[in-house]
């Protein structure tokens, strides 16, 4: 069940709030989302990198990139990644050879029909709004690329779907509040509202012009994954 939006910020607002939360958290959020996650997160990344079967040596961008994680694995595999954030606290605090940029992920400084690939972890909830963000990675992919879009889900089985909101609802702000910023922590679980339905979602990424579209949940289905290619 989702939470009501009325209480969290909207449009330019959230914009300010969520930049201003990364850069406070940045220095420990590496440390604490392995923690969270139980190291989980390094596994869905690296099915995320798979599904794509994209060829070694291609060019992705990993959009809200963080302290550079996915980047690392992009580059574990072969990749040639690049990450984008608006955040600068997370790109102080990244820990990645690749290269960094700070820019809006919604108004890329990247060519039309220039990139092989694109992923994109556990952001799609921060931004102000989907079908733009569709549209943009669509425009900057070449025909054929691919894209792999991480971010939170509710398991399908029923006694799944209880701990998973007893954990992430109740837990995950404690813990988060130990180790870095209660206010942060308590925030993030009440982000999943932001999050369109899975349906929704799938039809904004094919009016989006996305073809091949599939939704996987990862294990313990508390993780989606939404793949699908630019027509060639």
């Amino acid at each position: 069940m989702k939470l009501d939006q009325n209480n969290l910020p909207q449009g330019e607002e959230k914009a300010r709030t969520v930049r201003a939360m990364f850069d406070r958290i940045a220095p420990k959020y590496d440390r604490v989302n392995r923690i969270m996650t139980f190291r989980l997160d390094v596994r869905w990344r690296r099915k995320t990198i798979a599904a794509l079967a994209l060829p070694p040596h291609s060019v992705l961008l990993d959009l809200a990139c963080g302290t550079g994680d996915f980047c690392n694995n992009l580059e574990e595999s072969a990749m040639v990644p690049f990450g984008f954030d608006f955040s600068m606290g997370m790109m102080k605090a990244a820990k990645t050879s690749a290269p960094l940029v700070q820019a809006d992920i919604l108004k890329l400084p990247v060519q039309t029909n220039s990139v092989d690939g694109i992923t994109c972890g556990f952001a799609l909830r921060n931004l102000i709004e989907l079908p733009s963000f569709f549209d943009e990675i669509c425009r900057v992919l070449r025909p054929g690329g691919r894209i792999g879009l991480l971010d939170i889900a509710e398991p399908n089985n029923r006694l799944l779907r209880w701990g998973h909101h007893i954990y992430f609802d109740r837990i995950v702000p404690v813990v988060g509040g130990l180790l870095s910023e209660k206010s942060a922590y308590s925030y993030l679980p009440k982000s999943v509202s932001y999050l369109p339905d899975a349906e929704v979602m799938v039809e904004d990424l094919k009016t989006a012009g996305f073809e091949d579209i599939e939704r996987k949940l990862l294990a313990p289905g508390s993780v989606q994954l939404l793949t699908a290619s630019k027509p060639s």
